[in-house]
């Protein structure tokens, strides 16, 4: 065939007249021409269908008429007997060119024949119904690819230079001549987001020619033609273009637009990330500096926030004069004209974690400041703001101000979208309900840290007996306030009793504990009890608590958990007359102690003792002989026990600290804190530090007195010698002689039989002490008129400072103190 029908020319594929098999009909549908292609198809020699009727060769039940312009599938049989489905198309055939082809054919008199029938001559082009339909399918498809589809479609040479761009990529990218350009010069401001994937996408498509690997869902902004001033976002993907034999020929690119849901899912990321970063503690310092990681440089470049005074004093602010509840997108401009109301855009991210130089640079942007003191109304500025590079949101919770946030942009001119408004509010909102849980918590915590400060000691007593020192280190702000404790209690006999404790929690609870226990350990140490006695009661104080609590428990009220459950506490007393130091432990670590002379740091193993409120084995009490000079060190558990370290190597480093126990107390006490804790803590740790002395023998004086009584009036006599030895004066000499004289008639009169001892103690008072074997003590009773005794304790009672008595493990001892005269104070 030497001449394409007219309409041929929009035949392609496997109707193309190049391709097709072909049919000539005449006026009457007559076959008169057919061609090899044909041949091939459906099986028939020429002789076997020139001049048939080609409907003779259809087996649909109702042919159509083969009319010109027809193109649809019919079923033809094959000369083998099957049918097969066959796409035909029907055209008009002229009669020039019908001799062209019947020439091309060889058919004598082809111009007689055409010229039958009552129709001119037709020429069918026939094809494979199935490949003729996946045909038109692929051209549809690609008319669709390059007309309508919002997929962009870039085809690039060898060279990465574009040669071809659908409809929707001019559309997207604006009107330009895009032949010849390189992938990276599509846009400006280009920057590939997807991690681990090269800087360009030149090399990207470079790698994707190479290896023939496609490339998907890169993603990657910039700025196009159609809007230099703002970045899209597009998800890009990449494959080869290859000929049938495999050779490449370019690289083809689709594209995206992603920008509204790269934006949506950066902010929803953005809040994720602020509501499990920010306010971690609950202090407001940090949360800033959380708050300022989170948002820097991810969301703005910068961020201020202004706070009220009241809210880093835990106070509640002034309520607003009105309860408006204005967010961002209804603040108000900062000028008149529409480009100081236009505001930033949200800044994007490359999709990898936060890297340590980000956190840097959120460190040094966050700012808080504090409105100047004096000015208890919130400030003005606390409202919504809109200005360029601008946008101020208000911190608002429970109804009151709290400050305001202010997020800045260096350069920025687009004004703020609705999506990224309600990020700044939302942002806003989890850093308002933080501070507001901070400043909450500290207003708790200082009412806390106050009534433990006001349990605890706070001036140590000063005591001829031990040289103290001490530091007491609260919980951090995270754990709140603890329950340890300490106390330095003066006894009777110039003896001294050591108190160091330990309440199991924080909070409140734990302080109030706390306080109950401290007062209990005084109120039992003024009654002379031994340190295993004293821990004893104290344990029964403890159960009967748990009892009483249990059991309003059990009658339906609700009450909060008590954490006198398992309290550890020791308890030592020390007599610097002996030299000698009691001491018992419930559950409590050892107490370090340094002997003066070797240096040598000693932990001695005390009897175990449960913990207070566990019940179980009974306490027991050690003595120690401590040489004038030696080192005492009780200390909490939080002062040696961290998680970060061994609890061996705790105590190695306290023990280094002590051995130089020649240094003031005070320093060797910072010592062992910044070695010990060198950061705050989660737990409160205490550090009681004692360093003994012994009274010189001038001091102390002693007489063994026989159960007679003519040994009153000896007594009297030695006692009387004694304190004008020491210069007391005559005022105090009468009224030594009364309580002596008193004190042994009682021992001789009311005890068993046994030796009395009196002892007579110099010290910051004068101490009048009468030992005896009894173990009954004696009452102050009020004589009557006519009564001939029972006057002597009251006596007793009404000349001295105070009295009392105290058992010992062969009796009792009665003791007096008397003030020493204002003009004779003691001698060192």
């Amino acid at each position: 065939m030497k001449a394409i029908p007219p309409g041929f020319g929009e035949l392609h594929g496997p109707l193309d007249v190049s391709r097709a098999a072909m049919a000539v009909l005449d006026g009457a549908g007559r076959v008169v021409g057919w061609s090899p292609a044909a041949v091939e198809l459906l099986g028939y020699a020429p002789s076997e269908v020139l001049g048939r009727p080609f409907t003779d060769l259809v087996t649909d039940t109702a042919a159509p008429e083969l009319l010109p312009g027809l193109r649809r599938v019919l079923w033809v049989r094959r000369r083998a007997g099957h049918t097969v489905r066959l796409a035909v198309a029907v055209l008009t055939l002229l009669p020039g060119e019908a001799e062209a082809h019947g020439d091309a054919d060889g058919h004598a008199g082809l111009r007689a024949e055409l010229s039958q029938g009552t129709h001119p001559a037709r020429l069918l082009a026939m094809a494979d119904a199935a490949e003729s339909e996946q045909w038109d399918a692929l051209q549809s498809m690609l008319r669709g690819l390059a007309t309508e589809s919002p997929v962009g479609l870039a085809i690039y040479d060898t060279r990465l230079r574009v040669v071809w761009t659908n409809a929707a990529l001019y559309a997207e990218m604006g009107p330009a001549d895009y032949a010849g350009v390189g992938p990276d010069d599509m846009v400006t401001h280009g920057l590939v987001l997807s991690p681990g994937m090269p800087g360009t996408l030149e090399e990207v498509m470079n790698a994707v020619l190479t290896t023939g690997e496609p490339v998907l869902d890169l993603h990657y902004r910039g700025r196009p033609p159609s809007a230099p001033d703002r970045d899209h976002v597009w998800s890009c993907s990449y494959y080869r273009l290859e000929d049938t034999a495999g050779s490449p020929l370019g690289v083809c690119e689709e594209t995206i637009d992603i920008t509204e849901r790269y934006l949506a899912q950066q902010r929803l990321d953005l809040l994720v990330r602020a509501g499990s970063s920010v306010g971690t503690t609950l202090d407001i310092m940090r949360t800033a500096r959380e708050f300022a990681a989170v948002t820097t440089p991810h969301f703005a470049d910068s961020v201020t926030i202004d706070l009220l005074e009241a809210v880093f004093d835990g106070d509640r602010p002034p309520r607003p004069a009105t309860t408006s509840t204005a967010t961002s997108e209804e603040a108000s401009d900062a000028s008149d004209t529409p480009e100081t109301a236009e505001t930033a855009e949200t800044a994007e991210t490359a999709e990898t974690a936060e890297t340590a130089e980000t956190a840097e640079t959120a460190e040094t942007a966050a700012m808080v400041r504090v409105w100047p003191p004096g000015d208890d109304r919130p400030p003005a500025a606390l409202r919504p703001v809109r200005a360029p590079n601008l946008l101020a949101v208000p911190l608002r919770a429970e109804g009151v101000d709290l400050g305001v946030a202010a997020f800045g942009w260096e350069h920025r001119r687009n004004p703020f979208d609705p999506g990224e408004l309600a990020v700044a509010d939302e942002l806003a909102a989890r850093l308002a309900v933080c501070i507001a849980n901070a400043r909450r918590y500290a207003r708790e915590h200082a009412a806390a840290l106050m009534l433990q400060r006001s349990l605890l000691p706070r001036l140590l007593p000063q005591l001829s007996a031990v040289e103290l020192a001490y530091r007491y280190l609260p919980a951090d702000s995270r754990a709140g306030v603890g329950g340890d404790w300490f106390d330095v209690i003066a006894l009777s006999g110039t003896r001294v009793g050591l108190v160091v404790g330990d309440v199991v929690g924080h909070g409140l609870g734990a302080a109030a504990t706390m306080g109950r226990l401290r007062a209990s350990v005084r109120a039992l140490a003024r009654m002379d009890l031994a340190p295993d006695e004293l821990l004893a009661r104290l344990d029964d104080l403890v159960n009967q608590g748990i009892d009483e609590r249990a059991a309003v428990r059990a009658a339906g009220d609700d009450l909060p958990e008590d954490e006198a459950l398992g309290v550890t506490c020791l308890y030592a007393v020390y007599d610097p007359v002996s030299g000698s130091c009691t001491m018992a432990r419930a559950g409590h670590p050892l107490p370090a102690v340094v002997n003066p002379y070797e240096g040598t740091v000693d932990f001695p193993d005390l009897p175990p003792g449960p913990p207070l409120g566990l019940g179980g084995l009974p306490f027991e009490s050690a003595e120690l002989t401590l040489p004038a000079g030696s080192l005492l060190a009780l200390f909490t558990d939080g002062l040696v026990r961290r998680r970060d370290r061994d609890l061996d190597d705790q105590l190695d480093t306290l023990g280094t600290v002590l051995t130089r126990s020649a240094r003031p107390l005070d320093d060797l006490c910072d010592e062992a804190v910044e070695a010990l804790l060198p950061a705050p803590e989660d737990d409160d740790a205490a550090l009681l530090l004692v360093r003994t002395r012994v009274l010189g023998r001038d001091q102390v004086a002693v007489w063994e007195l026989e159960a007679d009584p003519q040994a009153v009036g000896r007594a009297r006599a030695a006692a009387a010698a004694q304190v004008r030895e020491w210069g007391l004066g005559e005022d105090l000499l009468f009224t030594t002689e009364l309580v002596v004289s008193e004190l042994v008639t009682n021992a001789i009169r009311h005890a068993a039989a046994g030796p009395i001892q009196l002892r007579l103690i110099r010290d910051q008072t004068l101490i009048c002490e009468v030992s005896d074997s009894g173990h009954t003590s004696p009452h102050l009773r009020y004589a009557a008129g006519d009564d001939e005794g029972g006057r002597g304790l009251f006596l007793v009672a009404q000349t001295t400072q105070q009295w009392g008595t105290r058992y010992t493990p062969t009796g009792k001892t009665i003791w007096a103190e008397q003030a020493l005269p204002a003009a004779n104070p003691r001698e060192d």
